[in-house]
């Protein structure tokens, strides 16, 4: 859609040396591929932002105006465009979904290196491997969230604490000897371990307790619902150990 004289909006954003408004940004961008025109206006001080917001009664900007109305900031801009803003509350799969995509595209891309192919038994558990080290730096980049959250539901975290805390290491510990397919000696308890124990955990809160949780399995500040993803995690920990168990010895991934 092309922008049109009769679909103009006028725009006012902080644009100084020291900062340019992210919001302002997006709510030009939304405009324009909205087919708006836009008078785009810079406040390029604070005393020119503190200035425009007292002339208009308003606390933030950026601010928008249509047709000699003014319609709002960010939030009230994107509704204004038939574009509800994403509720920062909602539960939502979107982190778990990136994460396994992002580990199959890597589990592809290493089978395909190494064997021209990207359908190959070790692409599989590539990406149940790769897939546990990018779980596990979810949790670690924010540990103490992750052990609030995660002490809601595991069964032995609430008996023993410090639990909590070991878990992303154990997950990330697990997952690299795996990818690396060495050590599955210990590799191998490890998963099988904390993977039996977080399925118990969250088949009991989720289906016998009827508990609604978010899930902590993509660190503490998701809101990844606690239910299928969560023991799906830990069921493929439990199942890349019991495969790895069955292999001949001393055969890892890959081999």
């Amino acid at each position: 859609m092309n922008a049109t004289d009769d679909k103009r909006a006028v725009l006012y954003r902080m644009v100084t040396p020291e900062h340019t408004c992210p919001w302002g940004l997006k709510v030009r961008d939304a405009l324009e591929r909205a087919g708006y025109a836009v008078d785009d206006h810079h406040l390029e001080s604070r005393e020119q932002t503190d200035a425009f917001k007292a002339e208009h009664g308003v606390e933030t900007t950026p601010q928008v105006f249509i047709d000699g109305r003014r319609i709002g900031g960010h939030d009230e801009t994107l509704r204004f465009l038939g574009k509800p803003p994403p509720d920062k509350d909602a539960t939502t799969y979107t982190p778990v979904i990136a994460l396994f995509a992002m580990a199959a595209a890597m589990a592809a891309a290493v089978s395909r290196a190494n064997y021209g192919s990207i359908l190959t038994v070790a692409a599989a558990e590539w990406f149940i491997a790769i897939a546990m080290c990018l779980l596990a730096l979810q949790k670690l980049k924010d540990i103490e969230s992750f052990s609030t959250m995660f002490l809601n539901y595991d069964l032995l975290a609430r008996r023993w604490v410090r639990y909590a805390y070991l878990y992303p290491f154990g997950e990330a510990t697990a997952g690299v000897l795996m990818v690396a397919g060495a050590m599955m000696w210990a590799s191998v308890p490890i998963a099988l371990f904390i993977g039996t124990v977080g399925a118990v955990s969250v088949f009991k809160a989720v289906y016998i307790d009827h508990r609604e949780l978010k899930c902590a399995c993509v660190g503490g500040d998701s809101n990844v619902p606690l239910g299928f993803v969560s023991l799906t995690e830990n069921l493929m920990m439990v199942g890349m150990a019991v495969w790895m168990l069955l292999k001949p010895a001393g055969v890892g991934i890959g081999s």
